[in-house]
């Protein structure tokens, strides 16, 4: 496999970027090629702005949506967002290590994406949820949270992780063409013992190793399930509710 890392933790002493460095030494034990983005390192820029666009005049207004696509089909974007771009082409699959902040992802992770899924490139492609630019690729999600796992169950108070990731798996990656796994969450990451880290460790090969072998996350298809205003057909909608509708049975 050849395998995208992408960090979003700003201590290199953190459980994160340990798990980062593990994934990174199980892969290549096991032959598989691995590629990193370290966003705090490489002082990332989350905010979207005229900086992604140096061939824009000054004097032009800044439309995000239609500058964006005329800067990647003209390679005028910025050498950053451009590397991104290539090192998710190169990828089979996608890791994507971070803690859960506020329920979601840190701020220039989403950065990330909000910069490099571009116009041309994670949407506008002519196809969308299974069918965009990211097609047969593979994400997983490897997230420590300071919650224990049952309030991030189906009935805990915080939300089931699940439904918390759903703007990631089904909004982002699904929207483009890409297949999420099932996530590797670590919970109660505040307090890891170096005995609970060595399972933690063993769980983590494991989750790796079987990727080829991982059933993804099955969401609904665009055309073939849903109405021509883009309703979910009412026939799959018995018994279900809420980020549920959109799996398959």
């Amino acid at each position: 496999m050849k395998v995208l890392i992408v960090l979003a933790h700003p201590e290199p002493r953190s459980l994160n970027a340990s798990l980062k460095n593990a994934a990174v030494a199980i892969l290549q034990r096991h032959g598989h090629e691995v590629v990193e983005t370290d966003l705090y390192r490489q002082q990332w820029e989350a905010a979207a702005g005229r900086q992604d666009f140096p061939a824009l005049p000054a004097d032009e207004r800044l439309i995000y949506n239609t500058i964006s696509k005329k800067a990647f089909l003209e390679n005028q974007q910025s050498p950053d967002i451009a590397a991104e771009q290539e090192k998710i082409k190169w990828a089979d699959v996608i890791l994507l290590q971070f803690p859960l902040w506020w329920f979601g992802m840190p701020a220039i992770l989403k950065g990330w994406i909000d910069r490099t899924f571009t116009n041309g490139f994670g949407y506008g492609t002519g196809g969308r949820y299974g069918n965009g630019t990211l097609k047969g690729k593979k994400v997983m999600l490897m997230i420590t949270t300071g919650a224990s796992a049952e309030p991030l169950g189906p009935h805990g108070i915080h939300g089931d992780i699940i439904d918390l990731m759903f703007p990631v798996h089904h909004g982002v990656f699904w929207y483009a063409g890409a297949a999420s796994l099932p996530p590797f969450v670590v919970n109660s990451a505040n307090n890891v013992s170096e005995e609970r880290f060595a399972t933690i460790l063993q769980d983590l090969e494991q989750r790796l190793v079987s990727i080829p072998d991982t059933a993804p996350i099955r969401y609904r298809m665009g055309k073939q399930d849903y109405d021509e205003q883009e309703v979910l057909q009412s026939h799959f909608a018995t018994g279900k509710s809420g980020f549920a509708l959109h799996l398959l049975d």
